[in-house]
């Protein structure tokens, strides 16, 4: 349309301007938010040049095609160049509304970076382009009846407000999905592959029930790979059908399915600039001649010699497997071409996103450095030991390369920080300690120098805590950390149906870890503990006995000693990686109490897909006395409940006084099997989970026998709560005795003490 109306006009000024002259000046008329210079800048003629028809006509295309006016004249006063213009309408506003499917921010995003935006010129072919854009990605959402509508209105100053109005309508649901052409594989077994689904009990929360065409897309190749880890090398989807009712409420789908047939491995062997590593690439190789083919396992061959490539340096090395099928015996040969690239090495190591925490405490976690050679588990080491610093939401890394070198690459660490500190205070609710008080200061990233620092007044129905403790990670350069605590803790076992009895402690200690590998760190430190019982006419008679040989007020000075291996991806929500920890805590003879209490756990955390985690827990603990000395009863091993053996009371398992209260014991089992999932549209600090558990304990003089082991086995829910973690179960005890204390439903909000 501007070409016509441009030609029109022009044809009206060539008709005008028959004769020639020279411009005296030119002058610019009808502008209200244009400057004059603007135009001036786009037109084509100057004060001095002789104006002819052809000239005129060019200037006026010139100015249709700024976009920035929908008329354009040229008068003629004197020797004078009038040039007349009518403005098009600036946009004021843009508004939307009934839009719940988008981000009314993302579209309106969206729109600007096509010209849609406010204070720029209004364009209504632009306008009509973002309706049919908005309704095509309603579409693509399986929204069918989506309307737009969409309103203009002139204001003052030749400016227009612009409402979209968006009825989205009801989701069109999935009525039935067919396959044609499957012989080895059923519908059903097909189904259980795809995320689409007809409508179920729970699709009103998974929505899998609603059409879209990215997840068409995403679940055609979900059946790829299904057919192609099975062996199906022909394997293609040939097409697919997806057919809306009148209403557009019912989708159908058919997806038209060529299996081939299966084939088996004759071969795989290796071809290109190996670098002499022939030997060690082939060890890489578990694929042997005669398995079913299964292009999964094949691709982790080639990803572990690209990995082992770009350990060496060469981070563009490539491996892939070239297949030579012989359809007559059904069997393929793969070669397997590597070609490393050149060697690269890492230009700069980047930190971004880091708004509070000094780049120095990242830095430091980095083991990648630059002007070395490029090592991708260098990489892969400083994500995860940034990540296991626990101050960031999310820590991303990129490898690009440098533009302009065919040798340097850039290392860059993206983050999102998360608060690290509160002032709080709160209550939560504990099944067996019931109401739970807490007010704390709590700041684990301090003015972003990675300190820790905490202040602690908690209290419960049984238990008390006055804590201060601080952590300095970096000591020194090398990574010593430094643990400084002081704290009084009040214990009322009658509360937890564990005797009638009170325990204040009070103390402080201060600890070291010294990092010997990335991996590894030995703790030694040094304590004191001074412990007050209080005994009531009800008490049991071990305590009795105690405060008959030790006296009501004991004094210790404890040792510890320990060691740990941590190499999980995160501290707060593992998927991979494996935590060990031996610690050992020493009563000196300096004082009354001279006992020991060693403690060793494993955990293994197994990622079998990208959301589902399969974790191991194991804990064993064993005390004791020396030198003559009794074995202190405050220091004893419990089990039962949440974080031992769900299903049974808190710390109900194990050796009973003649009232049927839980004396405790010194040897603990404990032992667990859990499987996570992040549940469907949350973050993966919420996660469902079923387990089962062990566990049991042996007081002094009682023979350790797994025959005596306790399990239970359930459901429940883990989250990072924002007033702390948030820890749900329902277990059925598998095996119990007559005097166990069973508790299938527990939970605990906030902090356990």
């Amino acid at each position: 349309m501007r070409g016509v109306a441009a030609a029109v006009l022009s044809a009206f000024a060539a008709a005008a301007f028959a004769q020639e002259f020279v411009v005296k000046d030119i002058r610019v008329e009808g502008i209200q938010r244009t400057e004059a210079g603007t135009v001036f800048s786009y037109l084509p003629l100057r004060v001095g040049d002789r104006f002819d028809p052809e000239k005129g006509v060019a200037a006026i295309r010139a100015l249709y095609a700024t976009g920035l006016f929908k008329d354009v004249r040229l008068e003629v006063d004197g020797d004078v160049l009038v040039v007349v213009v009518e403005e098009r309408p600036a946009i004021a506003s843009i508004e939307f509304t009934g839009i719940k499917e988008f981000d009314k921010d993302a579209v309106k995003k969206s729109l600007r970076e096509v010209g849609l935006a406010e204070a720029r010129v209004f364009d209504r072919s632009l306008l009509e382009r973002a309706e049919q854009e908005l309704k095509r990605q309603y579409l693509g959402r399986g929204l069918y009846a989506v309307q737009v509508t969409t309103t203009v209105t002139p204001v003052e100053r030749n400016r227009v407000n612009i409402v979209m109005a968006v009825d989205e309508g009801e989701a069109a649901r999935i009525r039935s999905i067919r396959f044609t052409g499957n012989r080895a594989f059923t519908d059903r077994q097909l189904l259980r592959e795809i995320e689409l689904s007809t409508p179920g009990w729970f699709t009103w929360y998974t929505k899998r029930d609603q059409y879209a065409r990215q997840k068409l897309q995403g679940d055609l190749e979900t059946l790829r790979s299904f057919y192609l880890n099975r062996g199906y090398l022909d394997f293609n989807v040939e097409s697919t059908q997806v057919s809306i009712s009148p209403d557009k409420q019912d989708i159908h789908i058919t997806i038209n399915l060529i299996e081939g047939e299966r084939y088996t491995i004759s071969e795989v062997k290796l071809a290109g600039e190996l670098l002499g590593l022939e030997d060690e690439l082939r060890a890489l190789i578990d694929v042997k001649p005669g398995e079913t083919f299964n292009a999964e396992r094949l691709n982790n061959v080639s990803k572990r010699i690209t990995d082992r490539f770009s350990q060496l340096g060469y981070a563009f090395a490539s491996a892939n497997p070239v297949p030579e099928a012989n359809r007559e015996k059904r069997e393929v040969a793969f070669t397997i071409l590597v070609d490393p690239g050149r060697r690269v090495y890492v230009r700069r190591v980047n930190i971004t996103g880091n708004a509070r925490t000094r780049d120095e405490i990242i830095r430091r976690e980095v083991r990648q450095f630059e002007n070395a050679w490029f090592d991708s588990e260098k990489v892969r080491l400083s994500r995860d030991r940034i990540d296991r610093l626990g101050f960031f939401e999310k820590v991303e890394v990129e490898t690009p390369a440098v533009p302009g070198s065919l040798d340097q690459i850039d290392v860059n660490f993206n983050i999102k920080e998360r608060p690290t500190g509160n002032i709080q205070a709160g209550a939560g609710y504990s099944s067996t300690e019931k109401l739970v008080l807490q007010a704390a200061y709590t700041q684990q990233n301090v003015l972003g120098s990675g300190h820790a620092i905490s202040f602690e007044v908690n209290t419960s129905r049984a238990n008390r805590t006055l804590a201060v403790t601080h952590v300095d990670p970096y000591v020194t350069i090398d990574g010593i950390s430094r643990t400084t605590e002081i704290f009084e803790r009040k214990s009322d076992l009658a509360r937890l149906n564990l005797g009638s009895v009170d325990f204040t402690q009070r103390g402080g200690a201060v600890r070291f870890g010294v990092p010997f590998t990335e991996f590894d760190t030995v703790f030694f430190g040094l304590g004191y503990e001074g412990t007050r019982i209080a005994l009531t006419p009800f008490s049991p008679l071990r305590y009795v006995d105690y405060v008959n040989r030790f006296g009501q007020e004991t004094q210790a000075l404890i040792g510890t000693v320990g060691w740990a291996r941590d190499s999980r991806d995160n501290i707060l929500v593992p998927t991979r990686g494996r935590y060990q920890r031996a610690f050992l805590e020493v009563g000196t003879p300096a004082l009354d109490l001279q006992y020991y209490r060693l403690t060793y756990q494993y955990q293994q955390f197994m990622p079998l897909t990208s959301r589902f985690t399969l974790a191991f827990n194991g804990e064993v603990g064993v005390g004791g006395g020396y030198d003559g000395k009794a074995y202190p009863l405050f220091k004893n091993f419990y089990a039962g409940g949440i974080g031992s053996v769900r299903g049974f009371d808190g710390g109900s398992l194990g050796p009973r006084d003649a009232l049927g209260d839980p004396l405790g014991g010194t040897r603990r089992i404990n032992g667990s099997v859990e499987a996570l999932l992040p549940l469907p549209g949350a973050d993966r600090t919420l996660r469902a989970l079923a387990f089962v558990d062990a566990g049991q304990v042996w007081g002094v003089g009682e023979p350790v026998r797994l025959g005596d082991l306790r399990y239970s086995a359930g459901i429940g829910i883990a989250w990072i709560s924002p007033i702390g973690p948030l820890k749900l179960s329902y277990a059925y005890p598998l095996k119990t005795e007559p005097l166990d204390r069973t508790q299938r439903f527990q939970f605990q909000i906030g902090t356990g003490f």
